[in-house]
């Protein structure tokens, strides 16, 4: 049987790939007008990479559910299950992919385990432990990023399934660890095996394209300013922008991979993170410095060896000078420019040149991280687990196992997108679908089955079915939980023990996780774009509060490298809600300015020679600033009169930084008001 399946598995394969011929006429086909199998499929509104894909993927996991069953496995489905969650669409993600599903389910199960011996007969100890360790992992996974948040989540849910699964097994705990990681691995070695022979490489170079357009464009932009050419409209600037902080968000895919993969997107975002530094730069508005013309005439020279696909030493040999000519006149500028030659030079633009020095990575580019929302995740998953735990103990409803994994499941997968409660409602329909499906399968069909073959041969061609809500443009979305629910309750052991009425609870218990998910995400820290980017906003605002706190000299390079990404991410999350980036853009600028005003004026007063007046001054000013979020135009007064002190002072320049800062926090105070939503509230350019 398992050949069979991977003969069928092969030749569908390449039928995709042949063309046929067709007319118009009453559907029937002839040789008059060939046309490819894939183009009728894409007519119909399928997505044909993605029927192809699951095509593959439901082939390869009816080949993995037959062999777990031939190796006489006592839970064949999880091999088919493992099949579907690892498979991927390119050859780096599914190796690394599949490679942390097995750490991240051997971690699970030896929790679950643990648990389960721990616990004992006491169910309380298993609910509250259980919990806590789903709700850790979930927090974990939120503050990583990459395929090491997949594992860190997976985990937590496989803890679970394998614990609350345990409870009602006949099996005995060591047993079922051991049924379950071989189940595991076996999906991931099948999927790992069909993949490398019929899934495609990654190629980036589309990626690299796309980093090289938008740096020509940054640098094209700025030989116009340098030009004295001022666009009182800068929608140039907006794209870039944009597509700049779009292209960071799809690194992540970049970055699943091989170790060389990874050290590409971090040399990517440290390109980025310098061209939204030139970018801010090119907000200031008509200056009354700017650089000389031989600054102007090496970015232009930057531009256009960018264009013509130059050696990336080429580049940044042409950046550096730029950046070195305009450290007189434009610091600024001089140090955005820094930073990209720094990124293209010790990165060899988008390559890897195995010189990876952590420290000074640091200086250049720190990821941002929600650890409010991290928090959140953590309280709002332990919270609905013990709940729902405790509703089951209390009324010690035999399905209530079923209730408790599928909301662990969705609570801790899910807490990782934009706007999870949206997606839990279509999870809840195809869940509700999958559940139905494997009650008509064990209610009419496998009572008529008198061996075992029979019971797995009848569960293939529903998860053959699956595919075509998968593929399909309208249906795709949430799809893929109709064959994990299937599997998850469909468990072909004979003799058949389950009626109907327990098949049915059992899959309204499972069916109710994504329901009491969705309730969850509605009412408990609830998430989306909107509250995310505000979030975002309002953690921007309380480091720049930090910041008039502290006396490090080496804060000012942390914050920003940490700064620029975040400005990255707000970009992201305003352009998903269709608000006009620019203005975010000018508030960051605003951000900006006033972090380093603020770090200079901490480097000032703590100077030895400045005099115990002055110092008070500066540190009484930097105290209201600490009320940023709440009086902004307070602080920006305090801000300008402090520097017609230092003009007194004879201190031009750092009164020439503190006077910007005062002035760009009173043109933009909404940015800084932590109640105040800056969609809403930033002015128009």
């Amino acid at each position: 049987m398992a050949i069979g399946y991977a003969t069928v598995l092969i030749s569908v394969c390449r039928v995709m790939e042949k063309p046929f011929s067709s007319t118009s006429d009453g559907g029937r086909y002839s040789m008059t007008s060939p046309r490819s199998l894939p183009d009728w499929f894409a007519g119909k509104g399928f997505d044909v990479e993605r029927l192809r894909f699951g095509l593959q993927t439901a082939l390869t996991a009816c080949l993995a559910l037959a062999l777990a069953w031939i190796l006489g496995l006592e839970h064949p489905q999880w091999s088919a299950m493992t099949v579907w969650a690892a498979s991927q669409p390119l050859r780096q993600q599914l190796i690394a992919k599949s490679l942390y599903r097995m750490l991240g389910t051997v971690i699970g199960t030896g929790v679950g385990l643990m648990l389960l011996m721990a616990a004992g007969d006491h169910l309380i100890w298993l609910v509250v432990g259980l919990s806590l360790w789903v709700g850790l992992c979930a927090a974990v996974g939120n503050a990583l990023y990459s395929l090491l948040s997949y594992a860190t989540l997976l985990s937590g849910y496989s803890a679970a399934m394998v614990a609350l699964l345990g409870m009602s097994a006949s099996m005995s705990v060591t047993e079922l660890g051991i049924d379950r990681l071989l189940t595991v691995l076996l999906g991931v070695v099948m999927a790992m095996l069909v993949g490398l022979v019929f899934t495609p490489k990654a190629s980036s170079s589309e990626l690299i394209m796309r980093g090289r357009r938008l740096t020509s464009g940054v640098l094209h932009q700025l030989v116009a300013r340098l030009d004295g050419i001022y666009d009182d409209e800068p929608r140039d600037p907006n794209k870039l922008a944009v597509g700049i902080a779009s292209l960071e968000v799809k690194l992540e895919t970049v970055a699943i991979g091989l170790r060389k993969a990874s050290h590409s997107a971090r040399s990517q975002r440290a390109i980025l993170s310098a061209l939204i530094a030139i970018l801010l730069w090119l907000r200031r508005g008509r200056l009354s410095r700017l650089p000389g013309p031989q600054t102007r005439d090496a970015v232009r020279e930057a531009a256009v060896a960018m264009d013509r696909g130059a050696p990336p030493a080429e580049v940044a040999a042409a950046v550096q000078r730029a950046s070195d000519l305009a450290t007189d006149t434009t610091p600024a500028l001089a140090d955005a420019l820094g930073r990209l030659a720094h990124a293209l030079r010790e990165r060899q633009y988008f390559r890897d040149t195995g010189r990876i020095r952590l420290e000074n990575d640091r200086r250049h580019i720190i990821r941002h991280r929600d650890w409010i929302h991290v928090r959140q995740v953590m309280l709002r998953t332990t919270g609905v687990l013990l709940i729902v735990g405790l509703c089951w103990i209390a009324s010690g409803w035999s399905a209530g196992a079923y209730v408790m994994l599928g909301t662990s499941v969705k609570v801790t997968l899910f807490s990782t997108f934009e706007n999870p409660a949206w997606i839990m409602r279509r999870i809840f329909a195809w869940q509700s679908v999958g559940g139905t499906c494997a009650v008509v399968l064990q209610a009419l069909v496998w009572p008529l089955a008198g061996y075992e073959w029979v019971l797995v041969l009848s569960m293939l061609p529903f998860i053959l079915l699956t595919v075509i809500p998968f593929s399909h443009r309208r249906t795709q979305s949430g799809s893929m939980d109709v064959v994990m629910i299937f599997l998850l309750l469909s468990q072909p052991d004979l003799p058949l023990t389950a009626t109907f009425a327990e098949s049915l609870t059992k899959a309204l218990a499972v069916v109710a996780g994504p329901l009491l998910a969705l309730l969850a995400f509605r009412t408990i820290y609830p998430t989306d774009a909107r509250r995310r980017q505000q979030q975002l906003h309002r953690m921007m605002t309380r480091e720049l509060v930090a910041l008039a706190g502290k006396d490090s000299r080496e804060g000012l390079r942390f914050w920003q490298a940490r700064f620029y990404h975040r400005v990255m991410r707000l970009l992201y999350w305003a352009h998903l809600r269709g608000l006009p980036t620019h203005q975010f853009l000018d508030g960051s600028l605003a951000a900006l300015i006033l972090g380093q005003a603020l770090q200079a004026l901490q480097q000032y007063r703590l100077s030895a020679d400045v005099d115990p007046g002055t110092a008070r001054r500066v540190e009484a000013v930097l105290r209201r600033v600490g009320d940023l979020q709440t009086h902004p135009r307070q602080a920006a007064r305090a801000l300008e009169r402090l520097a017609d002190t230092l003009e007194r002072r004879q201190h031009l320049e750092l009164a020439r930084l503190t006077r910007h800062a005062a002035r760009e926090l009173q043109r933009h105070q909404a940015f800084f008001v932590s109640e105040a939503d800056p969609a809403e509230a930033l002015p128009a350019s």
